[in-house]
């Protein structure tokens, strides 16, 4: 990821360009591009601040409020399906979130749905001795 560029620079640069120079000539003259030097002179003038905004950062999600809703909702019915889920959500709370969003929601927040390695019919009694007998067949 690309770091910002420093403050000094940044101050000698808006220095260029309000000692009456152009844009243009502050990026070639600091070997900068014309847009870094365009977009540095509106923030500047709208903000009024030469720092630059933070990179990066952990977004929150949409969903981080409705949290005891989903855990709820997911502890009622183990087996709920994530169109399910989210018709849920926004019939309850109005807030409209995609079934993929709120699968990537539940598995960061431990919420596994893997299959077992061994059905759980297996070990029903009928399924059990019509396995025997079909082993017995072969």
């Amino acid at each position: 990821m690309p770091k910002a560029y420093s403050l000094d620079l940044r101050e000698r640069v808006v220095g260029h360009v309000e000692a009456g120079h152009s844009r243009r000539t502050a990026a070639a003259h600091f070997g900068v591009s014309v847009s870094f030097v365009v977009n540095l002179m509106t923030a500047y003038r709208l903000r009024g601040s030469l720092a630059p905004k933070p990179l990066g950062g952990r977004r929150h999600a949409k969903l981080d409020p409705h949290r005891l809703f989903l855990l709820r909702r997911v502890a009622e019915k183990d087996d709920i399906t994530m169109p399910e889920l989210a018709e849920d959500l926004a019939a309850c709370c109005g807030a409209k979130a995609d079934p993929a969003s709120l699968s990537r929601w539940l598995i960061r927040n431990g919420y596994r749905f893997k299959k077992t390695l061994l059905a759980s019919e297996c070990d029903r009694p009928d399924i059990r001795q019509a396995r025997e007998e079909w082993r017995a067949e072969r």
